[in-house]
């Protein structure tokens, strides 16, 4: 191994540390409570690291965001185009969704990496500091073309303004049950019953599933 190459490589392995080191504080403090110190003391970097591999904090702080919505992003469009891609039968309108579904929720409440990204939109939503666009851009366009796509093929009779809607529903109600689920478990309820992935899931597609066909069958009533 050259040394331009130990050296990119030196240089990745500190981006990254800065990048987890970040996503941590940035989730427990937010933005402001932050320190351009503290984030370099918990990377075991030196302090002129941040403006050398993002040009300073605010550039950090949309990376952070940046890397895990590439990820849920991927994660989304791989579960999309899973289901799409069987060759022993037509894919279901049920196994679309409790595919999808699967798939945007499960990483979000059963990972340590999807509570710290619920820490980071709370603070980013009482301090905004991303660029206006970025969630767009960056998750739901992409996402509801290949699931807009997806669900014209497995119910054709969905017009397309329907097609769209039936996604916003079904996002909402992903979002909504994560935020629930968290609320109860903080809160530890009496007398709520525990909430799981699989009956969380099992729910959504029984409910948008419904919605879908009887949206079609009153159209074509």
């Amino acid at each position: 191994m050259d040394i331009s190459t130990k050296n990119n490589d030196s240089n990745r392995k500190v981006r990254d540390r800065l990048l987890d080191a970040a996503e941590q504080s940035f989730a427990e403090k937010g933005f402001d409570r932050t320190s351009v110190r503290d984030l370099t003391a918990n990377a075991n970097c030196n302090l002129a690291a941040v403006n050398y591999h993002f040009g300073g904090k605010e550039n950090l702080y949309t990376e952070v965001f940046r890397r895990q919505l590439v990820t849920m992003r991927e994660a989304r469009l791989k579960s999309i185009e899973k289901v799409m891609s069987q060759t022993d039968h037509e894919p279901t309108l049920e196994e679309l969704i409790r595919t999808f579904a699967t798939a945007f929720i499960e990483p979000l409440i059963d990972q340590s990496s999807g509570r710290r990204f619920m820490k980071l939109m709370v603070h980013e939503m009482s301090d905004p500091r991303l660029p206006k666009n970025m969630f767009v851009e960056e998750v739901a366009a992409p996402t509801i073309t290949a699931l807009g796509k997806s669900l014209a093929r497995v119910y054709p009779g969905l017009s397309q303004q329907k097609t769209v809607l039936s996604i916003l529903s079904i996002i909402g109600q992903l979002v909504h049950i994560i935020h629930i689920k968290e609320m109860f478990e903080l809160g530890n309820l009496v007398g709520t019953p525990p909430l799981n992935l699989a009956e969380m899931v099992n729910h959504i597609v029984e409910f948008s599933t419904a919605g879908i066909r009887a949206s079609v069958q009153e159209k074509n009533d």
